[in-house]
């Protein structure tokens, strides 16, 4: 038996999720079923970095399995993107060490999220990013930005739903990138809270809009309370852009 760690990009947009469930298409059916062929009807189980939710998409997802077919690492992305569907692409794969799990190696994580600014919705980009119908004070989305860099306890941008109860994480980076109409931001840290990245670019949004004041991000945080924050911003502008793996 080999293990295999594969970097995968998919579009969420018909998506249930990554995980599977008893109703609904997901990604990790797709790659296990696209496995089962492959190993003829054996089952092979997909281990990813984590979970991404419906309509969320990935750039550089990580997911490893164990098989005992003799296919050099180079070639299972030509040979597992031929049993894909469309929207799921395997970018590269390798042979690795037994000790590594997509999840549990993990030093950390960077997420992407997509806004574009415009009075119309764009259709053609409905299911990539999140429309903002006006402008943002993109200076107030940087300083606001500014304000969660760093060691903090996020209970105000997670989910009530989350069992998690220590909610101290650190982000590392948090940029916002902007060009035209369209607006980028970029976060990256050692682990994130169910919807941490999607609260905190809906909170930015809001600092954008002057209904939140980036000073105010100092007592949101102090808060730990999810009312406190801005609204979840929607799934469609998310993008899990890169795991990191240490040496």
């Amino acid at each position: 038996m080999k293990r295999l760690k594969c970097i995968i990009s998919y579009d969420g947009s018909l998506f249930a999720g990554y995980q599977i469930q008893p109703n609904g298409r997901t990604v990790q059916e797709e790659l296990e079923k696209a496995l089962a062929r492959m190993h003829k009807g054996s089952q092979v189980k997909v281990t990813a970095s984590g979970r991404t939710d419906a309509g969320v998409h990935a750039e550089g997802q990580v997911i490893h399995f164990d098989t005992p077919l003799a296919i050099p690492g180079d070639r299972w992305p030509t040979a597992l993107n031929s049993q894909l569907p469309k929207d799921i692409l395997v970018r590269k794969a390798e042979i690795v060490p037994e000790s590594f799990h997509a999840r549990f190696s993990a030093a950390g994580k960077e997420y992407r999220y997509k806004i574009y600014q415009d009075p119309f919705r764009n259709p053609f980009k409905r299911m990539y990013s999140c429309h903002c119908p006006y402008e943002l004070d993109l200076q107030a989305v940087e300083e606001a930005a500014g304000f969660l860099i760093g060691t903090h306890d996020f209970t105000s941008f997670c989910s009530a739903k989350t069992d998690v109860q220590d909610k101290v994480r650190t982000i590392t980076k948090l940029e916002v990138i902007h060009c035209g109409k369209e607006i980028e931001l970029r976060v990256a840290g050692s682990g994130f809270l169910y919807n941490m990245v999607r609260i905190i670019a809906g909170t930015l949004i809001e600092a954008g809009k002057g209904k939140v004041a980036p000073n105010d991000i100092h007592t949101i945080l102090a808060g730990r309370d999810r009312a406190l924050a801005g609204k979840t911003a929607p799934a469609e502008g998310l993008y899990l852009w890169e795991v990191f793996y240490g040496n």
